[in-house]
């Protein structure tokens, strides 16, 4: 059960992303042995692009007289534009360093990073999930099927919801992945929403993951 009082919780996690939370973030990778699946999961349309130096999309002006939340604790995401309906759980980190995934068995569960920024907190608050398992398709299978301008709800603990609105969906590379970049603090409240994608193959599993983008535009 989560803590009734979050104060204490909150003074221990308001510090942007560490130098070391970083290194260990940047290798995040969630599935390694996804599915077969004839088609694949979607990907967003930076995966067409070339190869390059990762890039991150532009942020939208902070919205005006927004107060970002206090801490509390992330319990359910809702992503209506690809049916995503979801509770959270917490995780933190694997013993490789990357940012622990929910159990692959619930193919229905996301995982938020309780180290890091509560949803709708000022900072970057982090929420991942499988886009498969052996039995199929799983909770963010459509994530890289996003587009700019769609919404994502958070519920939290408080019983506040942190409304977020896309601005850049990306995929990146694991063996290049900009953790700097995804999880840095840009002064307001975001989201970012992380899953495997690009290639696959049987014997390394996905070879990039799908990062959606999205700044807090609303609470209620």
């Amino acid at each position: 059960m989560p803590p009734k009082d979050f104060r204490v919780s909150e003074r221990r996690r308001l510090q942007p992303w560490g130098v070391l939370a970083l290194a260990m973030l940047s290798g995040l990778a969630m599935m390694r042995n996804g599915v077969d699946v004839a088609s694949g999961p979607p990907q967003p349309a930076a995966a067409a692009r070339p190869a390059a130096l990762p890039t991150a999309p532009a942020a939208p002006s902070a919205a005006t007289g927004l107060e970002p939340l206090p801490f509390a604790p992330a319990s359910r995401i809702k992503i209506p534009a690809i049916r995503v309906a979801a509770p959270i759980m917490d995780v933190g980190l694997d013993p490789d360093g990357w940012v622990a995934a929910p159990p692959p068995q619930d193919a229905n569960l996301a995982g938020w990073y309780q180290n890091g920024i509560a949803p709708g907190q000022r900072g970057t608050a982090v929420v991942v999930g499988h886009v498969d398992n052996t039995q199929g398709p799983a909770v963010f299978y459509g994530l890289g099927s996003l587009e700019k301008g769609q919404h994502i709800e958070v519920e939290r603990y408080d019983g506040r919801v942190a409304v977020f609105e896309i601005y850049g969906v990306e995929v990146y590379a694991k063996d290049n992945f900009p953790g700097v970049q995804v999880y840095a603090d840009t002064g307001q409240p975001e989201l970012r929403v992380i899953t495997c994608g690009g290639g696959y193959t049987r014997a390394r599993g996905y070879d990039g993951n799908v990062v959606v983008y999205a700044r807090m535009v609303g609470s209620r």
